[in-house]
């Protein structure tokens, strides 16, 4: 088997997986992020300035995880890291928007977040994402995402089959970050009552665990992988779709409100871990969640690299230095890496040594 063709194969393995990871998709997703993070530095309005380059600094490892889907596909990473770095940034650049928000209007919120929507809508025409709050001068920074992400997929052949299934997922990321980032007193109200016209799809989870699930982006750069495939069908972009969405997508985020309990509390933002009754429930619940998602990805092809996300999903968050500096999370983490693989344990070791050594 040639080069080429071997680059071609879907990682098996974990230390086939880590070793590209290594060689390409790290040194890779850091060129994109500082590209981007110059582009930063030029914003002229000081607040947009200061978060955007927060969160490149802050949530790096949003990128660096979620680029890991173009370790599936080398042939194809010169597309797929730089949409899903871009994709990515536009998620994170907003959350810290609309987190440490001047504003409090669900339009606004949901302005910004229409360049989501265009990000993956070839052809649809751009908005004025900034029409609705004071700081509006980014110097075009949120529309070079937007288009970035545009251009790339116009690179992707399978596309116009995965397109309706990304803009379900990018429809339902929109409606929680605008839910969750109103009032405090009236989001929990509008998270329920969003629910309530969505539960139908997913019977099995809780209104906190299907609203985690509409926060992930993984589904969407599953997605963009499959749409590297030219032959992508209907059918096919429909059963990945159902395989990460809801459990993959809500476990990834569930962990993700994990580590950051203490950090939500004194910033005073929603969290959902907080809606369980207590430490043991919510322990059980992720637990479930974990073995859903196992069950699900085994109704896509190439299933050992998608059970590889799902340990390395739970490595990447309970090997975070958050986890020791909490009490309860400490134990819940340690509860749930109890028994864990071998491929998890050594998932673990490694996000423990990427984020030591900045790479």
């Amino acid at each position: 088997m040639n080069d080429q063709e071997l680059s071609r194969k879907v990682p098996r393995s974990p230390f086939g997986l880590m070793n590209r990871v290594y060689k390409f998709i790290l040194p890779e997703v850091r060129i994109e992020l500082d590209k981007w993070r110059q582009e930063a530095e030029r914003i002229p309005d000081e607040e947009l300035r200061r978060q955007a380059l927060a969160s490149i600094d802050t949530k790096r490892f949003h990128c660096q995880g979620g680029a890991v889907y173009a370790a599936a596909s080398l042939p194809d990473k010169h597309i797929l890291i730089p949409l899903i770095v871009a994709y990515q940034t536009i998620s994170d650049y907003l959350d810290n928007l609309c987190d440490r928000s001047t504003s409090l209007d669900p339009a606004d919120f949901r302005q910004l977040h229409q360049s989501m929507l265009d990000a993956v809508t070839p052809g649809s025409e751009l908005a004025d994402y900034y029409s609705l709050r004071t700081e509006k001068e980014d110097g075009g920074y949120l529309t070079r995402l937007v288009e970035t992400c545009r251009n790339r997929i116009a690179e992707l052949p399978g596309y116009e089959a995965a397109q309706p299934y990304i803009r379900d997922l990018a429809e339902l990321y929109t409606d929680l970050q605008v839910y969750k980032h109103i009032h405090p007193q009236e989001r929990e109200s509008a998270l329920l009552e969003w629910w309530s016209r969505h539960a139908h799809r997913t019977p099995h989870l809780r209104w906190n665990e299907f609203a985690a699930a509409t926060g992930s982006t993984l589904g969407v750069f599953m997605l963009f992988l499959a749409a590297t495939d030219p032959f992508l069908d209907d059918e096919d972009a429909s059963t990945i779709h159902g395989s990460y969405f809801p459990n993959v997508c809500s476990l990834h985020i569930m962990l993700d409100y994990l580590i950051d309990q203490d950090e939500d509390r004194l910033g005073g933002d929603l969290n959902f871990c907080n809606y369980y009754e207590d430490a043991d429930t919510m322990l059980n619940r992720i637990a479930s969640i974990v073995e859903w998602a196992r069950k699900d990805v085994t109704a896509i092809p190439s299933t050992p690299f998608h059970r590889m996300i799902i340990e390395g999903l739970l490595a990447l968050y309970l090997s975070d230095p958050k986890v020791s500096e909490q009490q309860l999370v400490r134990s819940v983490s340690r509860r749930l890496m109890k028994r864990s693989p071998m491929t998890r344990l050594f998932f673990f070791v490694n996000s423990r040594w990427i984020r030591k050594h900045k790479v």
